[in-house]
């Protein structure tokens, strides 16, 4: 996919550890056992796959699988034919990269000692297996059972398939998988029984996951989480649907926020920093053409929620915020 942003695209060859048969038992499964929520991790595993040219991730074609690697591809090359103004997939490259590049600037500012990355919502996050900034850090993803499960069944596959692919498995100083729903109240508890200690510093990382709650559940999470951040330092990095784009997938999307930058404050969070797709932070030159959709939006009133034409302005915020001790400040 490496010459996408020239209007060219390179022909679509899955490898061949795809076809193996525990791996196609897996997405048998994944296809006719899972609900769309579920589905959904494979769907973002697809995007990081077929946009490898900007994000080094060689797990992420298995974690996705055949049928969602074909629907994006045969989306992206539609466009491409289309000359649209932004290509499918683009959006997750872009949160991809700009959750990477929050993660390693949160521990880079932590002042020393042992660090944890919760992520929550795991899904097919590959982070642990993908990015050296985690070598001293100890991660914990938290999701339903299944999609843990499958994870790491692939994972495991995978790790057999090539010495080569062996050696470049694990990142992460350890890793730790925490089956629970976020819909319930006992997530925080399962995470501290799998070790999760709350007077350490700690990046918690929600990518994709807060919209797909109830508002109740949201803002539940994000509450347990401000009232543990006083105890170590902590970063919170996280992405916000406003209203409009709820809409997209009404059976899907629930929880927004039309200013999230308002909302950790009244929580308890500090040092808010809000950014949206096409800013000079989450840009990471994928965004060329000045007149595409999340230029557009960068440039209206964040309270306008239609376009001039009628369609909805839909928005995708990317929020950093911090916790600290009391009388104690992040360096």
């Amino acid at each position: 996919m490496s010459n996408q942003e020239n209007g060219s695209l390179p022909d679509f060859i899955l490898p061949d550890s795809l076809y193996t048969e525990t791996i196609r038992e897996v997405h048998s499964a994944v296809e006719h056992d899972w609900d769309s929520l579920r589905q959904s991790a494979c769907q973002t595993a697809a995007g990081r796959a077929l946009w490898k040219h900007v994000i080094h991730d060689p797990l992420a074609e298995l974690l996705a699988g055949e049928t969602y690697l074909k629907k994006l591809y045969e989306k992206i090359k539609k466009d491409i034919l289309n000359n649209a103004k932004e290509i499918s997939g683009v959006i997750i490259a872009v949160r991809t990269l700009w959750f990477d590049k929050g993660i390693e600037a949160a521990l880079t500012s932590f002042d020393g000692g042992g660090a944890q990355v919760v992520i929550l919502g795991a899904g097919m996050d590959t982070r642990a297996y993908r990015l050296s900034c985690l070598k001293d850090s100890n991660i914990f993803e938290v999701d339903f059972p299944e999609v843990l499960q499958m994870k790491t069944t692939i994972v495991e596959a995978a790790a057999e398939t090539t010495d080569e692919q062996k050696h470049q498995l694990m990142m992460a100083k350890s890793l730790n998988r925490v089956a629970a729903d976020l819909r319930e109240k006992n997530w925080l508890e399962k995470l501290q029984e799998s070790g999760l200690t709350l007077n350490t510093n700690t990046v918690w990382v929600l990518e994709g996951i807060l919209y797909y709650l109830s508002h109740s559940n949201a803002m539940e999470v994000l509450k347990i989480i401000a009232n543990n951040c006083t105890s170590a330092h902590t970063v919170l990095l996280a992405d916000f649907m406003n209203k409009q784009s709820t809409t997209m997938s009404s059976s899907n999307f629930h929880f927004y926020s039309d200013y999230p930058d308002e909302l950790l404050p009244s929580l308890g969070f500090s040092d808010v920093k809000l950014s949206q797709i096409g800013d000079p932070d989450a840009h990471f030159g994928l965004l060329h053409d000045p007149l595409n959709l999340f230029n557009e939006l960068r440039n209206l009133p964040r309270s306008l929620q239609t376009h001039p034409d009628g369609t909805p302005c839909c928005r995708l915020y990317l929020l950093q915020a911090s916790g600290e001790p009391p009388n104690k400040t992040i360096l």
